[in-house]
């Protein structure tokens, strides 16, 4: 039986893993978190109501580690107010939030190498790395060596974009300084499956982002995660608006912000008179981009599908073979807002 050192000089660092019907991976996830080579941590695993071996490969785990606990939800969670929920079953006394999604993994020196940097740099809130998905390094065109970044610096650098490869990071990739995850009752502040992101743009209001230049964990993508969904229904684009309508006026001057947000909407309804046009998407498709635009405030209606036609007609005139294939790379923001729910 094992338990963290209660008497240790290392803060204590709060991990969290919401789960559904994560069997298939859960064990290699656990064990990644086993170990690290940072000791004083506890575990806290949310089981979803899964109908697969999920609880029973944690109640497991639980049972030969005492720094490892189970909470089997009584009702059935969205995936966001799952999250939560296991945000705010963290420790009081820890200083830093660590999750790891539940088809993820981290190496062995993750939470050390973050902690450091949290330790050092004491206005630093959220703390990113290299994060490894297949063969390829996410969340790069940070400015080595520089690992302290302002918050105002990241949050508009990527609302303004232009960069695939530059992002906040995936929750997996992220550690968060607990104070902040304290700090509201619902830490991921919308039920979007991005809503990771939009923590990152409210809690770096007040707060600095640091970042390590170690991979220091594994993203797992399949066709069951939420990135393989939002690829499928482009649900990048209406984060990616929310987010601008909510906090760009945080961070980008009138001029900025009315351009970016001019430019955004055009760009979106041209994307959906496309595939209007082309007749492709289904009835789920239509759905969700109806009921998320209406929300934001910029229905698609007859008048903007007609005028969304007309300008990428126009394009199309003016730039024969290449309008389509910008059009999708344009939405294709597969790491800028991935943060990971873009994950999972």
């Amino acid at each position: 039986m094992e338990g963290h050192n209660l008497m240790s000089d290392k803060p204590l660092v709060s991990v969290v893993t919401p789960v559904y019907n994560g069997a298939a991976y859960l064990s290699e996830c656990i064990e990644s978190v086993l170990r690290q080579t940072y000791s004083n941590w506890d575990y806290i695993i949310v089981n979803n109501c899964s109908t697969d071996e999920t609880q029973a490969i944690a109640e497991e785990y639980a049972k030969n580690d005492n720094r490892i606990r189970v909470y089997n939800n009584d009702v059935f969670l969205d995936i966001i107010a799952n999250h939560n929920k296991a945000f705010r079953l963290i420790s009081p006394s820890s200083k830093y939030c660590k999750q790891v999604s539940a088809d993820d993994w981290l190496f062995p020196e993750c939470i050390e190498r973050m902690v450091e940097v949290g330790e050092a740099n004491p206005s630093v809130g959220i703390i990113g790395s290299f994060q490894l998905q297949g063969d390829r390094v996410l969340w790069q065109g940070f400015e080595y060596p520089t690992n302290v970044f302002s918050g105002r610096q990241i949050c508009r650098r990527i609302l303004l974009g232009g960069d695939k490869t530059f992002g906040f990071g995936s929750p997996t990739s992220i550690l968060y300084r607990a104070d902040l995850v304290r700090s509201s009752e619902e830490f991921f502040p919308n039920p979007s499956p991005h809503a990771d992101t939009s923590a990152c743009f409210k809690n770096l209001q007040n707060s600095s982002f640091g970042f390590v230049y170690r991979v220091l964990s594994y993203d797992r993508l399949h066709k069951a995660t939420e990135t393989a969904r939002s690829k499928d229904l482009n649900r990048y684009s209406a984060a990616y608006l929310s987010d601008l309508v909510l906090y760009g006026p945080l961070y980008l001057d009138k001029q900025e912000f009315a351009r970016l947000l001019n430019k955004n909407v055009q760009s979106y309804h041209r994307f959906l008179a496309i595939n209007y046009f082309i007749g492709s998407r289904d009835k789920d498709f239509w759905n969700y981009h109806e009921t998320r635009l209406k929300e934001l405030g910029y229905p698609f209606t007859l008048r903007a599908l007609l005028k969304a036609t007309g300008l990428a007609f126009f394009q199309a005139v003016l730039h024969p073979g290449l309008v389509i294939r910008k059009m999708w790379e344009r939405f294709q923001r597969d790491q800028l807002f991935s943060s990971g729910f873009f994950g999972h």
